[in-house]
């Protein structure tokens, strides 16, 4: 039966830090995407969309958890592994390897979920029919407070609430 090859420590180390990277970048990726209402999305871009008029009766602020769409998962699962596969011997080095791969899952996951939770805004609104609704956003630029005319701009069936335009009476 052949020996295996022995790795060094420093190799190993290299690819380390190499996937514990390419962790990072995917995760930070993967925390790309937003719900603010600043941000329009490709898909929205020059399409019409309806608009109501309404009035903000109340806006708490709330946390919009973090998706776990498995990326973080599997990208700490194989850095895990791979670090773990590294230490000791040969028995050793698997047991490792498969410790470090879990607990690396986990970690990976956890990260994941951390890195997509966004401070977000619950609004209460009174249509001009009378209806209520509530909306939650991401916060945005626009400080949206109790008695403020709104539009709610709504395109392709997601709604954004938005400060009205100040307009004024113009003399005839």
């Amino acid at each position: 039966m052949p020996h295996p090859v022995p790795r060094s420590p420093v190799a190993v180390r290299g690819w380390s830090s190499r996937l514990a990277a390419l962790l990072v970048v995917t995760l930070l990726a993967a925390g790309c995407s937003t719900t603010s209402p600043d941000v329009i999305q490709p898909g929205d871009a020059q399409r019409l969309s309806t608009v109501q008029d309404a009035v903000v009766l109340n806006v708490r602020p709330v946390v919009v958890d973090g998706s776990q769409s498995g990326v973080g998962g599997v990208a700490g699962g194989v850095v895990g592994g791979i670090a773990g596969g590294g230490l000791g011997g040969r028995r050793e080095s698997q047991a490792a390897a498969v410790v470090g791969a879990v607990a690396g899952a986990v970690i990976g996951n956890v990260i994941e979920r951390a890195g997509t939770r966004e401070e977000a805004v619950e609004i209460l609104i009174q249509l001009s029919t009378g209806e209520r609704r509530a909306i939650v956003q991401a916060k945005g630029k626009e400080e949206l407070q109790p008695g403020d005319a709104v539009l709610l701009v709504n395109s392709g069936g997601r709604t954004r609430v938005m400060k009205a335009p100040v307009v004024s009476a113009t003399p005839r």
